[in-house]
């Protein structure tokens, strides 16, 4: 009987295995849980702070003053008052607090808590981190950087690029077709009309201690999701830093199976077969988005040399 033949790796196969770990890896983590109930968490408290705040806002800002003001607009122009739809406000806590001013001399002063509900780049991709990484987008781009601004490169900047398009941060000249970003969306979810201007700082809502420290934990609900993405990554990230180098180590493709079995992830050798090898080749989060991205802005000189690259490495991951 014919002794089968070992599967050798390269490094297309390698990366292929690589991704089946890290799946693995993040599906079974318990910061992925972790991640998932903090957007739980937040949605639920997003949805009663909007009945919060129209309480607390009506209440200094009561509606039959809101229709007068309108009123007067409309009959005086800007000279009847201004209205403005907020989706930012300060809540302030009407209890004081004693603190020192410059001289030490004891004084009164009142705590706030900047309340939003729009939303900026971060906390969105910390949000959408899963959908992002369907559409094949680098989610992860940011708390890859861990504050280390030198690591920031070419790959870096155009994954920050892409996400920007996807989110709405960015161009929205680039054909995607999209209709509405999920910028917008968070946008205009939820805006009250207040009496004033844009200035969100020159409104302050006082309200009693107890709500003013519910308005507090929303706002760290929010920073839990980007905590709660943050440790995510480096959880898996450290695993996978250890697999990559081992890996680097293994000829064969019965190595990594057995590593694969002692941790329970299911690798098959039919991940590595030519059709596999090509479709992931081709449509990698970085090819496809390089393609997606740039279908607009490359000249066709440009293109045909990115095809040639991609067919190449076709053939290469064949050898």
């Amino acid at each position: 009987m014919e002794k089968q033949k070992r599967q050798t790796l390269n490094a297309d196969k390698r990366k292929v295995i690589a991704d089946v770990f890290q799946d693995h890896f993040e599906s079974n983590s318990k910061y992925k849980k972790q991640h998932q109930d903090a957007i739980t968490n937040y949605n639920l408290m997003r949805e009663q702070a909007k009945v919060k705040m129209n309480t607390l806002v009506r209440f200094h800002q009561p509606q039959e003053d809101v229709d007068t003001i309108r009123s007067m607009v409309n009959k005086y122009g800007e000279s009847g008052g201004r209205l403005y739809d907020d989706n930012c406000f300060h809540v302030q806590n009407s209890t004081p607090r004693m603190d020192t001013d410059y001289n030490d001399n004891l004084v009164e002063k009142y705590d706030d808590v900047h309340v939003e509900f729009k939303a900026d780049k971060e906390f969105l991709t910390a949000y959408y981190r899963d959908e992002i990484k369907a559409k094949g987008l680098d989610a992860d781009y940011s708390v890859r950087l861990d504050n280390n601004y030198d690591k920031r490169n070419p790959t870096y900047y155009n994954a920050e690029s892409n996400i920007d398009k996807y989110l709405g941060f960015g161009s929205r000249n680039d054909a995607s077709g999209q209709s509405e970003y999920q910028k917008d969306k968070w946008e205009n979810d939820f805006k009250l009309v207040v009496i004033g201007t844009s200035y969100c700082h020159s409104r302050m809502f006082q309200t009693n201690e107890a709500e003013y420290n519910w308005f507090k934990s929303f706002e760290v609900a929010k920073e839990n999701v980007i905590l709660a993405h943050k440790n995510l990554f480096d959880h898996v990230d450290k695993k996978m830093q250890k697999l990559k180098l081992g890996l680097k180590s293994y000829r064969y493709f019965d190595q990594a199976k057995e590593l694969a079995d002692k941790l329970g992830v299911v690798l098959n050798e039919s991940v590595l077969n030519e059709s596999s090898s090509m479709a992931l080749s081709i449509y990698s989060p970085t090819n496809l988005a390089d393609l997606l991205t740039d279908e607009v802005e490359q000249t066709r000189d440009e293109k045909i040399a990115i095809a040639k690259q991609i067919l190449q490495e076709q053939q290469n991951s064949l050898n």
